[in-house]
């Protein structure tokens, strides 16, 4: 019996994905073996490569890991971190706040990953000194890096791929995710507060003590060159800056990200070497093999049939929102977010015969991005914070997270698609 195109497709498709879940092999080696056996048997045609891989996506994440890293050699990530230390005045209820606005406002500006990454280690300063666990402030920082992603196009991966795949704009992600990621993240906090206030109370003398001890350190000593400081906040305001207005310009944000890069390497006479060493290739690399793995069911009609069948027995856009939102979101608690988005994308696309799938992109965003708090393995930030704070030795059970991070998924989404239904549904 002659295997069909269709089989073959699927079948690399599901082997990849087992691998990606698997971990034993980097995720990276695993896409670009899918994409290697789908284009070698001619399922993916050579010529169609370019098509399938995202080079908007790839673009972006390029320009943004090359502005934060030769940024990061200043030390301004350190300096907010200080900064905002101390702020909270000796309070661990007031750092575990501030530090998660701080980290959900720079996620939505940073890849999220490279936000937890800044601040993780901060997070683990802070509360040496003040002698307590730093775990409160670890699981509050995932949760808000998650939600802090989620609100505009370049703060998460999924977003990016969304963005770049249904021509949205930073501003249509603004409008449509900020006011309810805003609101997930004050909700988020208060339960919180209320789940580690007897880990998170101090006398009013060690809370003085803290202080003290806080206000002895300089923030200004954490600023390693300043004039790199100051080139590095010029351009990433106004890269963030041309975020805004990049569709009046007439500029892809892929395009813009990489014009900010340019400046700063141009301004700052910073090694190129150096700062292109540091670019995570394997992750762009992942994107990559994924892209053409997912073309291949595409190219064989099979993302067209999943399609016509959800279409067939949805029957109205509000069912079809509660659907796509509610199955990303538990689908990307037990598996990457990525390659669940990359799926999905072209799924959604194909619904486009039947009804408006302007709705749907925002509800993809929300469960594939908010999915990633329900477990430990949901969301890279979550992997890479919990993978520091292993090292340092703290540590959570796979159940401890759950708990928490399932009660944080239900929630939050149950918030954003309530948003989504008045919004779209009931407008």
């Amino acid at each position: 019996m002659i295997v069909g195109p269709e089989l073959i497709a699927i079948a690399v498709f599901l082997f990849t994905y087992a691998l990606i879940i698997d971990e034993r092999i980097h995720r990276a080696v695993v896409a670009m073996l899918g994409a290697s056996i789908v284009v070698l048997l001619h399922i993916v045609p050579w010529e169609m490569i370019p098509e399938y891989i995202d080079l908007g996506t790839i673009f972006l994440l390029i320009g943004m890991m090359i502005i934060v890293n030769t940024a990061r050699g200043s030390g301004l990530f350190e300096y907010i971190a200080i900064k905002t230390a101390k702020l909270a005045k000796g309070s661990p209820m007031r750092v575990l706040i501030l530090f998660s606005i701080v980290t959900g406002l720079t996620s939505a500006f940073l890849d999220n990953v490279t936000t937890v990454l800044l601040i993780t280690p901060m997070l683990l300063y802070v509360a040496s000194v003040m002698k307590t666990s730093p775990m409160p402030f670890l699981i509050a920082e995932i949760f808000a890096s998650n939600i802090g992603g989620a609100a505009t196009l370049i703060g998460d991966p999924p977003n990016i791929m969304i963005g770049s795949a249904a021509g949205l704009t930073f501003n249509e992600f603004i409008i449509n995710m900020a006011p309810m990621m805003a609101v997930n993240l004050l909700v988020v906090l208060g339960l919180l507060a209320l789940i580690y206030r007897k880990d998170l109370h101090v006398s009013p003398d060690e809370r003085e003590s803290i202080e003290r001890t806080f206000a002895e350190l300089k923030d200004r000593e954490a600023i390693r060159d300043w004039s790199l400081f100051k080139k590095s906040v010029i351009v990433i305001a106004l890269v963030i800056g041309m975020f805004f207005i990049h569709d009046q310009l007439g500029l892809e944000p892929a395009l813009v990200a990489l014009i900010g890069a340019s400046i700063l390497l141009f301004w700052s006479r910073q090694s190129p070497e150096e700062i292109f060493e540091k670019i995570e290739w394997p992750a762009l690399f992942f994107f990559g093999g994924l892209f053409v793995v997912v073309g291949a069911l595409v190219e064989t009609g099979v993302i067209a049939s999943v399609a016509q069948f959800v279409v067939e027995n949805v029957h109205s856009g509000g069912e079809a929102i509660l659907i796509i939102a509610w199955f990303s979101a538990i689908a990307s608690a037990i598996v990457d977010n990525i390659p669940l988005t990359a799926t999905l994308i072209p799924l959604i696309q194909d619904m486009s015969v039947a009804m408006d799938i302007y709705p749907l992109w925002w509800a993809l965003s929300l469960g594939a991005c908010l999915g990633g708090n329900g477990t430990v393995i949901g969301a890279s930030a979550n992997v890479v914070v919990l993978g520091i704070a292993a090292r340092n030795g703290y540590s959570i059970s796979f159940m401890e997270f759950l708990k928490i991070g399932m009660l944080v998924l239900f929630i939050t989404v149950a918030i954003g698609t309530a948003f989504l239904w008045f919004n779209y549904v009931v407008l």
